[in-house]
């Protein structure tokens, strides 16, 4: 495929589909998907446009309910949160990825247990426009104010749209005097390495808000580098540990559903990061290291985890 002798690859790729049926578990699941991927790439069978932003939400949520993986996330960055907002009187979370807003019910919950009372807790939740005429940013917002009303939390919510998030501006959020300012991003920064500039505009807007912790979630990886070749290497490995993890939750009635969509999610991933080239790449995941470069040199500082994490 990198060499671009398409015919050669047409038929290894549907001899990858004939082997894969003949596997079980991970292994089928995973080699089908790849299949998809290079037939994709091989075909120019891109898609029109993304999956609808809800439907991936959805897709995430499953995600967080049949593994730990996210579960871990919101919990280490909760207490790296909680520890910066310790004795603030009035706390901003602003959350560039709050989809279902599941995060915010357990941070919530702990600063109702908070020694002296809760502070005031602002929250901004930032998504894109709806598809399907539903203010799903308004209903989110909703349920986390009828939590903090039963917990005695004094809470105030606002939905902000934005096509994408290199469009913000410090200014558009509202920021006040005498609060303390907590960034919060769960897989939403990768997605802008596809866009010449969008990273850096990205954290140059964060630094403009002054907050007090930034906390990120990135899948540790390396699917950005410019050789095809290495890039299916990384994340064929990448992607079989995962599925390998999903076929560990148990096929229980009822986790089964969230299993077959997280087996979705993960496999709409792969076949982004196998066919795709370009902007129409976004899922562009890369390590540690890159990421505590790029964050360094955008004048940012390193804090140690939370010490409960």
């Amino acid at each position: 495929v990198q060499q671009e002798n398409l015919k050669v690859a047409e038929a290894l790729v549907k001899q990858i589909g004939f082997l894969a049926v003949s596997q079980a578990g991970a292994m089928r699941k995973v080699a089908t998907y790849f299949a998809e991927g290079l037939a994709r790439r091989i075909y120019r069978l891109y898609r029109d446009k993304p999956l609808d932003s809800s439907f991936s939400d959805i897709l995430q949520m499953h995600f967080y309910e049949t593994c730990p993986y996210l579960k871990f996330a919101h919990f280490t960055a909760n207490q790296a949160i909680l520890e910066a907002f310790e004795g603030k009187k009035r706390v901003h979370v602003i959350d560039f990825s709050m989809k279902q807003g599941m995060q915010w019910p357990a941070l919530m919950q702990a600063l109702a247990l908070r020694p002296g009372g809760p502070p005031s807790f602002r929250l901004t939740g930032i998504g894109p426009p709806s598809t399907d005429n539903t203010d799903h940013l308004h209903e989110v917002g909703w349920k986390l104010a009828q939590l903090a009303e039963t917990i005695h939390v004094e809470f105030e919510y606002r939905g902000f749209v934005a096509n994408s998030l290199a469009d913000l501006d410090a200014s558009m959020l509202e920021l006040r005097d005498g609060e303390s300012v907590a960034v919060n991003s769960v897989f939403e920064l990768h997605s802008l390495l596809a866009r010449p500039g969008g990273i850096e505009k990205v954290l140059s807007a964060v630094k403009d808000m002054k907050p007090d912790i930034v906390t990120i979630v990135e899948q540790e990886a390396n699917h950005n580098g410019p050789v095809f070749l290495d890039r299916f290497t990384e994340s064929l490995h990448y992607y079989s540990t995962l599925f390998d993890s999903l076929e560990g939750c148990g096929v229980s009635p009822v986790n089964t559903q969230d299993k077959l969509m997280s087996e979705v999610y993960l496999g709409q991933q792969i076949c982004n990061v196998v066919a795709c080239e370009g902007p129409e790449r976004v899922e562009r995941h890369e390590t540690l290291a890159q990421w505590r470069a790029r964050l360094g040199s955008a004048g940012f500082d390193p804090v140690n985890l939370g010490s409960n994490a």
